[in-house]
């Protein structure tokens, strides 16, 4: 296939798209992440600029860090330094576009670092059109702490994600989920946390005791999840920072499981079953009685909120098999929305409010899957031996998952995959992981 270049970074080739026209090629094109790409559009990354003594090996980390994130998006392909025939040795030197060209880079990342007398760190890249012969918009410049130089790796590489996309980035951000060690039959279960590239990995309990899908909030300070510590499945809200938790929606005699935070984080909904019966519950963070918001024969489990605030999407088995259904957050007559082959579960509404993300088990195999609110357009992302509950990035465009391997061993890890159902990747855990929720971009 011949590959047509076009002025901006963002002209990749998309499966189905039309023959692009000479008129055509001087217009803007967007990455649109449902479909699926041809070829990875390919990038320069030079090792970037130490501009102080003594900052050239967190300049050279800072870069393996960017180009790992965006190659691992599967949207691009980093050119080997050794094929590059001009060398970045300023930031402001005048880019000899030809030289990129001739190696057929269509966008050069070059950044710089700089460390101050009191160990402040600083940073700063422009992204270039090679085939325009322009910068992609405006320079940028972060600062931080010494420390934080992964996490301004992860601001470069949204912002460069985001110039080419035209979506929100999502390298920024954390992962809390259920680190899992040890024989299957004696597994070990501790909530840690960790940057979404699986790095810096913080337990944030024990492993005491069974625990269950930690969630996080919408601000990313706190979590919910289910612990077993008392015997029976409890849910507790704990603060990130401090280490500070306290028992929810407590009531004798129940258990209660599945949490999640109302978009605002003021309120959880959870199920809880009492005499047999598990249903949907609203507990107000504040204070106040619990409300109930279903009251039926049949389980009702797994909820999540719309991101405006007005709508639940839960799974049940009202209709015989586990489905899903969507209703007012205030409670009422429930809509089935899943009508598909096999088991629906662990339904999660994307932060864009366009998709229902969800587990279909069918004929053996487990699936990752999507559809509208509405139930249209579903499609399976993924198939396994076991996969489950999805997550979404911040940006709506990439899905977290957990998957496990036939056998005794039973292995269990964390995957992710994008919306397009392609770059289905593990992600590098020190431990096997389940149970993922991503949070929010860090402030």
């Amino acid at each position: 296939m011949k590959t047509t270049v076009i002025s901006t970074l963002a002209a990749l080739a998309m499966l189905a798209a039309p023959a692009v026209t000479p008129a055509q090629a001087q217009e803007p094109l967007r990455i649109i992440i449902e479909d699926g790409v041809i070829e990875p559009i390919p990038l320069a990354i030079p090792v970037f600029i130490a501009e102080t003594p003594g900052a050239e090996q967190v300049a050279a980390e800072m870069t393996r860090v960017v180009a790992a994130n965006l190659v691992g998006t599967g949207l691009f392909r980093e050119i080997s330094p050794d094929a590059f025939i001009s060398r970045i040795t300023s930031f402001d030197s005048p880019i000899q576009y030809a030289d990129w060209k001739a190696i057929n880079a269509q966008g050069l990342v070059v950044g710089a670092v700089s460390v101050g007398g009191d160990g402040r760190l600083n940073v700063k890249f422009r992204l270039y059109d090679v085939f325009s012969d322009a910068p992609l918009g405006e320079g940028l410049q972060f600062g931080g702490t010494t420390q934080s130089w992964r996490r301004m790796a992860h601001k470069v590489s949204d912002a460069v994600y985001s110039r080419i996309t035209g979506e929100g980035g999502y390298f920024d951000s954390r992962v809390v989920f259920v680190a899992e060690s040890g024989p299957k039959d004696a597994r070990q279960k501790q909530i840690a946390i960790m940057d979404q590239d699986g790095a810096n990995v913080q337990y944030l309990t024990d492993a005491a005791s069974i625990v269950l899908a930690p969630r996080f909030s919408p601000n990313g300070s706190q979590i919910l999840y289910t612990s077993y510590e008392t015997g029976s499945p409890s849910i507790y809200l704990m603060d990130i920072g401090s280490g500070q938790r306290r028992q929810i929606a407590a009531d004798a005699g129940s258990m209660t499981f599945s949490p999640r935070f109302s978009p605002d984080g003021s309120r959880v909904i959870y199920s809880m079953s009492q005499g047999g019966n598990t249903d949907l519950w609203l507990q107000d963070l504040g204070g106040g009685a619990p409300v109930r918001l279903t009251n039926a024969p049949s389980i009702e489990t797994a909820p999540s909120f719309s991101p405006d605030g007005s709508r639940i999407v839960f799974e049940s088995d009202r209709s015989g098999t586990q489905q899903l259904y969507v209703m007012s957050a205030g409670g009422g007559e429930p809509t089935r929305i899943s009508f598909g082959a096999g088991r629906y579960g662990t339904p999660v509404w994307s932060p864009r409010g366009d998709y229902i993300a969800f587990t279909n088990q069918n004929q053996g195999r487990f699936h990752i899957g999507v559809m509208r609110v509405d139930g249209s357009e579903e499609r399976l992302l993924t198939a396994s031996f076991l996969d489950e509950g999805p997550t979404w990035a911040p940006n709506g465009r990439v899905i977290m998952f957990q998957r496990e391997t036939a056998g005794a061993a039973g292995v269990v890890g964390l995957y992710s995959v994008d919306i397009s159902g392609r770059n289905l990747r593990a992600i590098q855990t020190q431990t096997g992981g389940s149970d993922p929720s991503w949070g929010p971009l860090l402030p």
